[in-house]
């Protein structure tokens, strides 16, 4: 019976509103964000700016943040294409990671017209397409 109500406790935390602030604040917190450690500076730089751009300003339409943000986004972007296909990649991977490379490289060009110029619901599908590329190119980083 003790189990049961610890059980019931915990869930009934979790789901209060006051937990999920806290689990949310703890998530978006400069320590989640240090966790990555992808092993490479310019995939740690770039994250550190997509991160909340994408658990805080995508969620809220906050359009004007990804916009003010996406010139540093962009710049840190670039970065992680200027290092290139990282000689740790397996050659299994390399081909692969290529094609994300170029892919995450034109996906940058897009969100900057899109950032620029564009339309809120432009601005946000070439965001999620920066995103997206970048979580596929991580996937492949050989993990150290």
């Amino acid at each position: 019976m003790r189990r049961f109500a610890i059980a019931v406790f915990t869930v009934a935390f979790l789901f209060s509103p006051i937990a999920s602030i806290e689990i949310r604040a703890a998530f978006n917190s400069q320590e989640h964000q240090g966790k990555h450690g992808f092993g490479f500076k310019q995939y740690d730089e770039f994250h550190d700016v997509l991160h909340p751009l994408q658990h805080e300003a995508l969620p809220n339409k906050d359009f004007k943040t990804i916009r003010t943000k996406s010139a540093l986004l962009i710049q840190r972007g670039r970065a992680v294409v200027k290092l290139g296909t990282p000689a740790k990649i397996s050659a299994d991977n390399r081909a692969e990671f290529i094609r994300e490379l170029r892919k995450f490289s034109q996906a940058l060009t897009k969100f900057r017209n899109d950032a620029k110029r564009g339309s809120d619901s432009q601005l946000e599908v070439s965001y999620s397409a920066v995103h997206d590329s970048f979580e596929m190119l991580a996937a492949l980083l050989p993990r150290t």
